[in-house]
């Protein structure tokens, strides 16, 4: 981990949250990245304790300071915090200080989308402190990559190897992109100097196999002794000549029956398919307004594609199929990037089933395609994770809508954008 300051902390938690990340040490041996300690990145409304770039993810880190040290926090994102039972009260009104960070996190997921920077996830962690021994959080605001915690070593890296699962590992090329994007002064890194950090082009292992502990592991050598090769088969000499050619003689047609079996056997397809389709489609029109398609994408595993409570329930009832259509269009005179995911399930019963968990607030949804190396045709990086949302049943299948701006940021509730979710449930299947 290579600690970059540019400024100083924003909370007197944030040098606990320093000195963490410092603990990991330089280089990847534990997790690599680096970290932009005190930064605030052009276009956002206050500087953060840290923004930390990892080879599979962004944290964004905003400090929150207690009255006192507490045993146990009760912490909603929307919803009033309580300390050890007692609210929490602040003078300016607000009943939680998470509203802050969320704003903090979206306003660098909007920066690096007008940079055009490859999408990954970026989650938000609250460090709490003095001093917190436990927290409680909602599994919806787990499922939307919040935690909330007090910075400690361990469970920061906990919190790093729950939010950066990225699938692919990010490039030098890539890391220097998303540096220059959110500190647009800094000079670049070398590729060698990246490379030490765990930005490689190769995939590697993930965070999530990574060990929660800070201690290297050693392993001592231990010396075998070579064993000696087993000696040659016994030679045949014994074997009359005839007993020779008839053993070759059963091989050879064991191996003709085989063949000719095998090619009267239908051939089965094995595992979960994907196919990416960018070919021209033509222009959709709903309700006056026009839908430039950006191609479709179609799985099978639909679990895999998507993240939280949905995930977990389509792991336990699967889906048949899973088209993932893209779009460009308007809201008012303003570009937006529509995500539409069209599930397929075995019978009308099990849709309805999916559309009580999928219409549940928090509960995940559908990933763009991108973030699993298809990306938009035209260059453009949209960016799904505060989009307007919007969900319906057509007998055995769901439909899932997320919209965002295209050049500014988005919040789930924009009026604007809840609209055009509602217009694009009806685009042609």
């Amino acid at each position: 981990m290579r600690l970059i300051r540019l400024g100083d902390e924003t909370s007197t938690v944030g040098a606990d949250v320093r000195a963490a990340l410092a603990s990991w040490g330089r280089g990847d041996g534990v997790v690599g990245g680096i970290a932009l300690i005190g930064c605030r990145p052009p276009d956002c409304p206050e500087a953060v304790d840290a923004i930390v770039i990892l080879p599979r993810g962004i944290m964004v880190v905003v400090g929150v300071d207690l009255p006192d040290p507490a045993m146990r926090l009760d912490a909603p994102v929307n919803g009033q915090w309580k300390v050890d039972g007692w609210p929490l009260v602040r003078a300016d009104g607000a009943v939680n200080p998470a509203a802050e960070a969320v704003r903090s996190a979206t306003a660098v997921v909007a920066r690096l989308q007008v940079e055009r920077v490859e999408p990954m996830p970026v989650g938000t962690i609250i460090a709490v402190g003095p001093y917190v021994a436990r927290v409680s959080q909602p599994s919806n605001d787990l499922a939307r990559g919040i935690r909330i915690l007090h910075p400690e070593p361990t469970t920061l890296l906990t919190a790093a190897r729950e939010l950066a699962v990225y699938e692919h590992r990010c490039s030098p090329q890539r890391a220097n992109a998303i540096l220059a994007a959110l500190v647009p002064n800094h000079p670049p890194f070398t590729p060698e100097d990246l490379a030490t950090e765990g930005f490689t082009e190769s995939a590697g292992a993930g965070l999530a196999s990574a060990s929660t502990l800070l201690i290297p592991r050693v392993t001592l050598g231990e010396h075998r002794p070579v064993m000696p090769a087993r000696s040659a088969a016994k030679g045949l000499g014994w074997l009359p000549v005839t007993a020779v050619l008839l053993v070759g003689l059963l091989l050879v047609t064991g191996i003709i029956v085989a063949i000719a079996a095998a090619s009267d056997q239908p051939t089965t397809a094995e595992g979960p398919k994907t196919s990416a389709s960018v070919a021209h489609q033509a222009t959709e029109v709903v309700d006056g307004v026009a839908y430039a398609p950006k191609g479709k994408v179609q799985d099978t595993d639909c679990h895999s594609r998507a993240f939280g409570d949905m995930q977990v329930w389509l792991q336990a009832n699967p889906c048949t199929s899973l088209t993932r259509s893209r779009y460009e269009s308007t809201a008012g005179n303003e570009p937006i990037a529509v995500l539409l995911a069209d599930l397929t399930f075995q019978d009308a019963a099990r849709a309805a089933a999916f559309l009580k968990v999928a219409s549940a607030p928090g509960t995940g949804s559908v990933i763009d395609p991108s973030v699993h190396g298809t990306p938009w045709p035209d260059g453009r990086r949209p960016i799904f994770d505060s989009a307007a949302y919007q969900a319906k049943q057509t007998g055995a299948g769901v439909r899932i809508v997320q919209v965002i701006w295209l050049d500014k940021a988005s919040t789930p509730d924009d009026p604007a954008l809840v609209a055009a979710a509602r217009r694009s449930l009806n685009l042609p299947a």
